[in-house]
């Protein structure tokens, strides 16, 4: 098989998952993922616009045979209400990074350049440091951070990616058994 096919076949899946919001629901799905020797990339847990109901977005590598097969699994819980598999759907997708980076005076201009140049924001500074915000894709986030490691950085944390289907498909208004 060539490079290219099988690079096609071990991609990253986003997935949303629709969940009762109970304790230990959480644990439930990543010990699917555990269980069965899937590793989770990505992982952005919150309520939804409905407090009964979270919305879990998971990113995982794999071919489609074991995005099937997560699929199939994740929708035997019974705490899962609906599994929204984004690979064949145009979808909006974000992550967020703060990072916290070295700046001395001499290198302060360039980095706020930087900042402006990504869209980011500066949200708090020290005398040797500048927290930055961004937000975008994951090859954005990837970007800002190998052009600000050249200054030092200190901390990073990013989000995970959060995901949104274009148009008026949605995820949240829907249960397992209800119409699209």
């Amino acid at each position: 098989m060539t490079n290219s096919i099988m690079a096609q076949l071990q991609q990253e899946h986003t997935i949303t998952v629709l969940v009762e919001n109970h304790p230990g629901v959480l644990a439930r799905v990543a010990g699917l993922f555990a269980r069965r020797g899937y590793n989770i990339e990505s992982l952005a847990v919150s309520v939804t616009d409905r407090p009964e109901v979270s919305r879990m977005t998971i990113v995982v590598g794999g071919d489609l045979r074991v995005l099937e097969q997560i699929t199939k699994q994740l929708n035997k819980l019974v705490e899962v209400l609906k599994v929204v598999d984004y690979s064949e759907t145009a979808a909006v997708e974000r992550e967020l990074a703060l990072i916290k980076v070295n700046s001395e005076a001499k290198d302060r201009a360039e980095i706020m350049q930087i900042v402006e140049i990504f869209r980011a924001r500066i949200i708090d500074m020290s005398d040797k440091t500048f927290i930055i915000e961004v937000t975008g894709s994951t090859d954005k986030l990837d970007k800002i951070t190998g052009l600000l490691s050249g200054y030092g950085i200190r901390e990073l944390v990013r989000t995970g990616i959060i995901a949104m289907a274009r148009g008026s498909k949605t995820a949240s208004r829907a249960g397992r058994d209800a119409a699209e």
